[in-house]
Formats: C-alpha cells, sequence, structure tokens
C-alpha cells in the first residue's frame, strides 16, 4: 500500500506552496483511497537543530560502515545519543514508511526556508539511500526564477533541493511545482506582472492535479 508523507514549512498560515501542496494531496488521497497519509508542519511545530550527539551518531555509522537505517540505532550509546536519537526516530521513521514525500517549501532568501533545513537535517545520515521513493516538492517564489529570467542564477531553491536529493538521498524522480512572481501582490514594482503570477499560480496547481492523480509514487 503506498503511503504520502506531507510536509509543510512556510511561515505563512495560508501561502501558495501551502495552497499547491495541499491540492497535491488532497487528489493523491483520493486517487490512491486507503493509502497512508502523514502530515507534518514544520514551521507550525519546528524540529530542533542537531548538536553533537547527532555528530556523534552520524561518525560512529561511518566507523562501523552502516547505511541501512535499520541499523542505526545500534551506535546510540550515550545519554546524550539517546536524547538525540529521541527526536531522530520519529522523523526518520515517517520518511522511510512514504513511497512519496510532499513537501511544501517557499523560496526564502533565494534557498529554503529554515525550519526545513532543520528537518532535513535531522533525518539525513551518511550514505543513506532513498532510491525508489518519489519527491514532490511544492514551492513559491516572489519573483521569477525560471531558466532563462535574469535571476536565474540565484536559484538556491530547486537548484539545492534537486543537488541534495540526488546526492545524499540517491533520489531523481523529483518534481517541482512552483507558483512564480508570489510578491506581485505586495510589491507596487511587480504589480504589471500580476497576470504572469495568476497564470503561474493556475499552471502549477493544474499541473499539481494531473501529476497527483497520474499516481506518483516509487
Amino acid at each position: 500500500m503506498s503511503h504520502l508523507l506531507h510536509l509543510d514549512s512556510s511561515a505563512r498560515s495560508t501561502s501558495f506552496s501551502r495552497e499547491l501542496s495541499a491540492r497535491f494531496a488532497e487528489v493523491w488521497r483520493a486517487a490512491h483511497p486507503g493509502a497512508g497519509y502523514t502530515y507534518r508542519d514544520v514551521a507550525a511545530a519546528p524540529v530542533p537543530p542537531i548538536g553533537q550527539a547527532w555528530t556523534e551518531i552520524c561518525d560512529a555509522l561511518l566507523t562501523a560502515g552502516i547505511t541501512d537505517p535499520a541499523g542505526y540505532a545500534s551506535v546510540v550509546k550515550t545519554p546524550e545519543q539517546r536524547e538525540a536519537w529521541a527526536v531522530i526516530e520519529p522523523l526518520l521513521a515517517e520518511l522511510l514508511a512514504a513511497d512519496v514525500v510532499l513537501i511544501g517549501a517557499p523560496m526564502y532568501n533565494f534557498s529554503i526556508p529554515a525550519t526545513l533545513k532543520l528537518w532535513i537535517d535531522q533525518v539525513t545520515f551518511p550514505k543513506m539511500s532513498l532510491a525508489g521513493k518519489a519527491f514532490v516538492v511544492a514551492g513559491a517564489r516572489g519573483g521569477t526564477y525560471l531558466p532563462g529570467t535574469p535571476r536565474q542564477p540565484v536559484d538556491h531553491h530547486e537548484r539545492y533541493l534537486r543537488d541534495f536529493f540526488a546526492g545524499h538521498y540517491d533520489v531523481r524522480d523529483v518534481t517541482f511545482l512552483h507558483a512564480e512572481l508570489t510578491n506581485a501582490l505586495v510589491d507596487p514594482r511587480l504589480s504589471p506582472r500580476d497576470p504572469d503570477r495568476i497564470a503561474s499560480r493556475e499552471q502549477a496547481l493544474l499541473t499539481a492535479e494531473k501529476v497527483a492523480a497520474a499516481g506518483t509514487e516509487a
């Protein structure tokens, strides 16, 4: 049975990335009746940053040559490491149980929200592989960073996530859904681009529905 892990990371309770991720989840769940579903809002309930004990667990895994997540707990020894593992374990279990990982991730300052980076750090370990899982990123950006635009070179949002999923998780099955030019709603300099904002949002929602209905899964 398929399982969807749905994360949101926007600091806004109502946001374009949340709208996109919610639409994808709604259609995907309708297309997979009875499938598993887990939701986590890392903005509303942030995970803590990694600390010294997390680094010790990583070092122990490298030393022991353990790459299977089922063996991670075997290197947890000290009280501090057990405390760190208590944070890691439920987050990692949710990730490992998922066939599809849906991440609502707005662009903040050319990159991803700090709350999402905290989650990524907690669930990433040396030489781990999540090959076979599918990732979907529902993004929103204040400007436009599409190929050929002036700001494409400073897109450390999609590029970072795409490189991270491939380099750390061995996952290349990644779909990006972007609502561009969202700041046209509030920035007078971008207001002439509001028709482009509307079109981008509508296209992103349509793509989310199509991808979800098609049954994106590992």
